[in-house]
């Protein structure tokens, strides 16, 4: 690990008639991309901070203003002074427990940039910019209030505005179908990543990193500034204080492609591995069971074990009907809507693990709410190797907490995951990489 740490010099400039109050800037390890920060009056707004990318010695961002909508609509990130500016070099490899590399470099220039407000509350802001060479991310963190408490953000204002009104590629949710319109026509609720097309040699894509325990972020065209796009959150966000959004992440390369094989970046802005021992934890293919059987089970273990499958999927219905509020998955009961039985599924289980070939069982959100701190450590007893959640709830600060506090759990049993449905992944695999897959990006 290679790190350095410096302080940055503010530059103040007394030219009458600037808009420009402090300015600085990074760039990425290869010299591509720069990131610039400045505290400025930007359309009508006063002493606001802001930051502009190039690529290539070609501006491609332009003019971003970071704020929040807080209680009241007061808004924080106006009328703000710059108390220190420091940056430091990272470069670090690690090793993934699975995917696409065996290691994976972890190599950006960082600026952190302390702020404060001018007037009552004087709320703090630590700014954290990173320079990647595949772009860029910063995040917020709201600091804590010498008079202490909760803080309520209504609305998040963070802007990604664009030199024209580019080509992008929207959809408006996880499985929803792309379509390929403009930054200003594009509307509201727009999924990340969203990709978009500057010119034939430069392609960006908009996305977010470690959302954890926040609402989620999506994209929305800002019809009060020109070729503007500005975040949107699923629902307001209230904690204590300090307080860490997630990343905001700009990828920039020269072809689309080029984004895809340095999508990385989202992982490296996750935390390091929080699991010690991961040994338990195995990749593989997977067949879904349908007919809840004992005889379709053991069909399909056999089915594996010839054909080089890791994993046997039983599907909805083994517990029960899966959408009542009554359902219970601590009990093998099959629904006879689904199947007419019968199912011994612990001789199933064990059929499986003689034959190292694991057992991965579906659980409805509406059992998994209830019962979630019940079934993890039976299915663990059961010699159960992974839960797959279904139609879990996203969006709000609410579920996108519970869900994440899910993964943590399992984890603690042992226990592999897959999320069914809305969910868009954040890069929190590399944090707890029982977290295996997502399904729901059109469909399966």
């Amino acid at each position: 690990m290679n790190w350095r740490k410096r302080t940055v010099s503010c530059l103040l400039f007394f030219l009458l008639g600037t808009n420009i109050v402090y300015s600085t800037e990074i760039r990425s390890p290869d010299g591509k991309i720069d990131l610039s920060f400045a505290v400025e009056n930007v359309a009508g707004r006063t002493e606001c901070p802001v930051y502009n990318i190039s690529f290539r010695g070609k501006p491609v961002v332009s003019l971003s203003r970071l704020s929040f909508t807080l209680n009241e609509n007061s808004i924080l990130g106006d009328d703000m002074e710059i108390l220190s500016m420091s940056t430091l070099s990272h470069d670090d490899t690690w090793k993934p427990v699975y995917g696409e590399r065996s290691r994976i470099r972890n190599h950006y220039n960082q600026l952190l940039v302390k702020l404060q407000q001018k007037k009552p509350p004087y709320l703090a802001l630590d700014l954290t910019f990173r320079c990647f060479d595949a772009g860029v991310a910063f995040r917020t963190t709201i600091m804590e209030n010498p008079v202490g408490g909760e803080l309520h953000i209504v609305k998040e204002n963070t802007e990604f505005c664009f030199l024209s009104d580019h080509t992008v590629w929207a959809a408006n949710s996880a499985q929803g179908k792309y379509r390929k319109t403009t930054i200003g026509k594009m509307g509201e609720g727009i999924e990340r990543p969203l990709t978009i097309k500057a010119d034939d040699s430069t392609y960006m894509a908009v996305a977010e990193a470690r959302l954890v325990d926040y609402a989620r972020m999506k994209l929305t065209t800002f019809s009060s500034r020109p070729n503007c796009i500005i975040s949107e959150l699923s629902g307001e966000v209230t904690a204590m204080l300090p307080l860490t959004t997630p990343w905001r992440v700009i990828m920039i390369a020269d072809s689309p492609g080029r984004l895809l094989e340095n999508n990385d970046i989202i992982p490296n802005l996750n935390d390091p591995c929080a699991i010690k021992n991961t040994s338990w934890i195995r990749p593989g293919k997977v067949i879904r069971e349908i007919s809840l059987t004992t005889e379709g089970g053991l069909a399909c273990v056999d089915f594996a074990v010839t054909h080089g499958l890791q994993y046997v999927e039983f599907d909805a219905g083994w517990y029960g009907y899966e959408y009542s509020d009554s359902s219970d998955a601590t009990t093998i009961n099959v629904d006879p809507r689904r199947s007419p039985g019968p199912l011994d599924l612990h001789h199933v289980i064990h059929y499986a693990n003689e034959r190292d070939t694991g057992i991965i069982l579906y659980v409805n959100r509406k059992a998994l709410e209830r019962q979630l701190d019940q079934i993890l450590p039976l299915y663990q007893k059961w010699g159960v190797k992974g839960v797959k959640y279904g139609f879990v709830r996203v969006g709000s600060q609410r579920w996108t907490a519970w869900l994440h506090e899910a993964v943590r759990k399992a984890a603690a049993h042992h226990l592999m995951m897959d999320v069914h449905d809305e969910y868009r992944p954040t890069g929190y695999s590399h944090t707890y990489p029982n977290f295996m897959t997502q399904e729901g990006i059109r469909r399966r």
